[in-house]
């Protein structure tokens, strides 16, 4: 994305600023001004909830919820920061700033800190925040802010948080299917169902640009019934529960490979490396929903890590291993998936 802001600010910027102290000063409250509009519109705008809605589908609350950011969150965000270098503030000013604006708000994603006293006037503070996340009819649509509250206060969004209504965490209608697709796609296949059976333009449109209270809650039990085929919460075998974690450990080992090492590493390791790391939290959701479609993903997943494995150490051997493999997967697939799921006892009950 900086890349992004830096083509806007060599080619549209409309003025020149330059860094001082109070450029700074006004950079600071402009961005967060802007966070505060850009929050706002993800929860009044269906197009935009529907990238921001995984950050609200968690049930607890503490820093891991800080994390659950989707790329479609990432791009819409993006259009809103795009005014700072239309402006004129110079890339790297903007990326010290947003860079206050990533860390701050992971601190405020967590139950064990109470009232901060003379704090919660200016600041958004954990307790304000947790309202924020609340499914609380008395919460919701309130504390919008980033790092400063002020916004909340002047436009009307403020609650502060109240000792005799405790905070309820997650949506107002849950999802009860929780592999990685559906939490991220769910949504938008209720706009789409919710357009397709909208009478006349302006509704349609309503659907899309109109705010979540325009979609009935009827749907997601209704798409959730007709994908999912009414399939009952699984219980688990041991041997799927290990296996599941081993896969988890797997994965995030990668994953920090990647960050320590994704500089030195080509655009095609990096692809197929992170198509790994896609098709893991794929694979690992739907082992949890005992899935029949897991393990054809989990054959292009081993796949994929074998021809990473082969191009990042540069081994003949591991190409020829990899070759093997896709040659035993044509030759043996089915007799491998029924042994698959009997070992991990994925059968449905």
């Amino acid at each position: 994305m900086l890349l992004f802001f830096v083509w806007v600010y060599q080619n549209f910027a409309i003025f020149h600023i330059e860094a001082n102290v109070w450029t700074w000063v006004v950079l600071f409250l402009f961005t967060d001004f802007l966070w505060y509009w850009y929050h706002r519109y993800s929860h009044e705008i269906n197009l935009l909830w529907a990238a921001h809605v995984v950050h609200h589908q968690s049930e607890d609350y503490n820093f891991t919820v800080a994390a659950r950011i989707t790329i479609f969150q990432a791009v819409f965000r993006s259009l809103f920061w795009a005014f700072i270098p239309l402006l004129g503030f110079p890339p790297f000013m903007m990326t010290a700033i947003l860079l206050i604006h990533g860390v701050y708000p992971f601190f405020s994603h967590t139950q064990t800190v109470g009232n901060l006293g003379i704090l919660e006037r200016l600041f958004v503070t954990p307790s304000h925040h947790r309202v924020h996340h609340s499914s609380n009819e008395i919460y919701l649509d309130k504390n919008y802010g980033d790092i400063l509250i002020i916004w909340d206060k002047l436009f009307g969004t403020f609650i502060s948080e109240q000792k005799e209504e405790p905070c309820v965490y997650g949506l107002t209608k849950p999802i009860h299917r929780y592999t990685f697709l559906w939490q991220h796609f769910h949504y938008l296949f209720e706009i789409g169902l919710s357009f397709k059976r909208a009478k006349g333009f302006r509704n349609k449109m309503r659907t899309i640009f109109g705010k979540p209270d325009d979609i009935q809650p009827e749907i997601r039990e209704e798409l959730e019934e007709r994908i999912f085929a009414g399939a009952k919460p699984q219980v688990h075998a041991q041997a799927l529960s290990r296996y599941i974690f081993f896969q988890s450990m797997l994965t995030m080992t990668l994953l920090f490979f990647f960050l320590l090492y994704g500089n030195y590493q080509q655009l095609i390791q990096l692809v197929i490396g992170g198509g790994f790391i896609l098709c893991s939290v794929i694979c690992i959701g739907g082992l949890l929903e005992h899935e029949d479609w897991v393990f054809p993903l989990e054959m292009l997943r081993l796949f994929l890590l074998l021809l990473y494995i082969g191009l990042t150490f540069y081994s003949p051997l591991g190409l020829v291993l990899v070759g093997c493999f896709a040659l035993i997967q044509l030759i043996f697939y089915r007799p491998l998936a029924v042994r698959y799921k009997k070992v991990l006892r994925l059968e449905r009950r």
